[in-house]
């Protein structure tokens, strides 16, 4: 699959319209993705705090007023009702629904997340001649859920979650340098090598996203992935929640050189 390349207000438009409708990796080149979050307000100062107490899965890029869909703050026309291929709807813990679109859903008082997503630095892996796997194969990466628990906060609790990248032991350690100045969109990986070691029994069966094949040669690279909130609203059962469907990302106008360190 070759590279999607087209800036991020042409990508919400053609999301908007519902011509795209499944992963967002390897689209608009530069801009930075977000993972999405959206809970009542009474709800909202918990996932907060979980948000500042657990920064590596969950780097907050900013937050809504409560009611408002918009996020003028990431881009000035973006509606988070309308701007991701899909959307996963929670109720008490319990997805509900698997929409493309969450306007009937949205209410006065939902206070909307977005979370930096790992699919940001991709290109700044490809430029420097890592293969992406995923990418290449038209795939969502592959995540799974370990045995670390994050750190809790207010009624929130559950298992961190992980994306993977399998790449050469020489790219994983170029990988590691990279990642390491975007702390915003998950920063270093958290762990390559033996996947038993954070629990995960079988690369074959992600818990989310597609298999990607390790090959001969490779290590697998876990980043800290967005996907977590989704893990820990199953654990923690708020009444109502909407988060992204895994892979199917909010494109924001924000550069990835505006986040880097250096």
């Amino acid at each position: 699959m070759s590279t999607i390349t087209t800036t991020a207000r042409e990508a919400r438009r053609d999301i908007r319209a519902g011509d795209i409708k499944g992963q967002t990796s390897g689209m608009a080149s530069g801009f930075v993705q977000a993972n999405l979050v959206i809970l009542p307000k009474d709800w909202a100062d918990d996932f907060l705090a979980f948000c500042h107490f657990n920064p590596k899965p969950c780097p907050l890029l900013g937050m809504t007023q409560p009611g408002s869909p918009t996020l003028p703050i990431l881009g000035e026309d973006i509606d988070l009702r309308t701007d991701l291929p899909g959307y996963y709807v929670w109720e008490n813990g319990v997805r509900v629904d698997h929409a493309h679109d969450i306007s009937s859903y949205w209410r006065d008082d939902l206070v909307g997340f977005a979370i930096g997503c790992s699919f940001s630095f991709e290109h700044a892996l490809m430029d420097a001649g890592i293969r992406l796997r995923h990418i290449e194969e038209g795939k969502n990466v592959a995540i799974f859920r370990t045995n670390i628990e994050c750190s809790p906060a207010g009624r929130f609790c559950g298992p961190l979650v992980v994306s993977m990248r399998s790449m050469t032991p020489t790219d994983a350690i170029r990988a590691i340098q990279i990642c390491s100045r975007f702390p915003n969109v998950h920063g270093a990986p958290i762990h390559f090598g033996d996947p038993e070691a954070i629990g995960i029994a079988d690369l074959n069966t992600p818990d989310y996203g597609d298999v990607v094949e390790v090959q001969a040669g490779e290590v697998p690279v876990f980043w800290a992935c967005g996907v977590t909130p989704q893990a820990v609203v199953q654990a923690s059962n708020p009444p109502f929640c909407i988060t992204h469907a895994p892979g199917s990302m909010l494109i924001t106008d924000l550069r990835i050189h505006e986040v880097s360190l250096f």
